[in-house]
């Protein structure tokens, strides 16, 4: 059920171009420019507060539905004029993108693979930081591919922001439903080979964006998706790296050590994957028929994001509180493939 109010604007606050922070009497909101257009303090706007009433994840936050003040210029709505496929297809917020499948001068790449790509692939976003500060320390030009999972607007992502502005990511790129990447495509498929292709990427990320959807059930969670994307990584003649889901602080039985999640993905992918863990670390439930490396030296990449002033959390727990997390996360970024 959609819950909504309207609200005053009292200020606001840019995140970047792409999203503002906007405070009204009902509390914080979030407004997605090339959605709702630009917000100022005194419009009225329409706020869906669902989220916040069933104190989610993301419950510290309304999200701006429309401006009942300002008409949105034509600008905001579509950033590449050309294109006509539409993002948030059949909602009242679906607006056009233009995907790199419908540019003709890249007609030909659809039809090639991905001739070993190292495809690394998460299940939390806070897994891509390690991952792409490991990949970085070995030289590599890495692309985020992030898929349609968790959070569909880029732009939510704090994470991303930093590690473009940092250098660890080269390239975003936004697939299925999401949106606001440096480029967008229709498919994971066809964002995995413009990541080898067209950007000549040494190495794909491919993760949820924020906000893992569970429900303590052995299939009910998006991170499973990490099944199938390996899949398609081997598939289209990549190389599939799985990151693996670890913990030491989290106060659920299923995901301490090999978090379950990790264990059921892969056990329900096709592929052969490898598999990198720290040096030491238990292998314990992990499905045979996987080739596991592990890996040293995996707190370089930690003490890289830590020299750059990188906010690294995963569920509320930062890098001192629950290490093991992303040890294995930078495992993944460091392990030769």
């Amino acid at each position: 059920m959609l819950a909504r109010l309207i609200g005053k604007v009292e200020r606001t606050c840019d995140w970047d171009t792409a999203i503002q922070e906007v405070v009204t009497e009902h509390g914080v909101a979030l407004n997605y420019v090339d959605i709702s257009g630009r917000a100022e303090a005194g419009d009225e706007v329409l706020l869906n507060t669902t989220a916040r009433k069933l104190s989610l994840g993301t419950g510290g936050y309304d999200f701006v539905i429309a401006n009942l003040t300002r008409a949105v210029s034509s600008s905001n709505g579509c950033r590449a004029e050309r294109g006509h496929i539409m993002k948030l297809r059949y909602t009242p917020e679906q607006h056009a993108v233009c995907t790199l499948e419908e540019m003709p001068e890249h007609a030909g790449v659809w039809e090639w693979d991905l001739n070993g790509l190292p495809v690394i692939v998460g299940q939390l976003h806070s897994q891509i930081g390690p991952v792409a500060a490991g990949l970085k320390l070995r030289g590599k030009k890495v692309a985020y591919i992030m898929t349609d999972g968790a959070a569909l607007p880029l732009a939510l992502s704090r994470l991303v922001r930093q590690l473009k502005s940092a250098g660890l990511v080269d390239y975003t790129i936004t697939c299925g439903q999401a949106f606001g990447g440096d480029y967008e495509t229709v498919t994971v498929h066809s964002a995995l080979l413009a990541a080898r292709h067209i950007l000549k990427a040494d190495s794909a990320i491919v993760c949820q964006g924020p906000g893992n959807a569970g429900t303590a059930t052995r299939y009910g969670f998006s991170g499973i998706e990490q099944a199938w994307l390996l899949g398609t990584a081997k598939a289209l003649e990549g190389k599939p790296i799985a990151v693996v889901r670890v913990s030491e602080a989290d106060e659920r039985d299923r995901h301490r050590g090999i978090s379950h999640h990790t264990k059921t993905a892969l056990d329900l992918t096709y592929a052969r994957c490898i598999v990198p863990l720290p040096v030491g670390a238990s292998i314990q439930g992990l499905p045979p028929g996987h080739d596991i490396r592990f890996v040293d030296n995996v707190h370089e990449p930690l003490n890289v994001l830590q020299e750059k002033g990188i906010e690294m959390t995963t569920m509320g727990r930062s890098m001192d509180d629950d290490p093991a997390f992303f040890a294995a996360a930078a495992a993944a970024g460091m392990v030769d493939a």
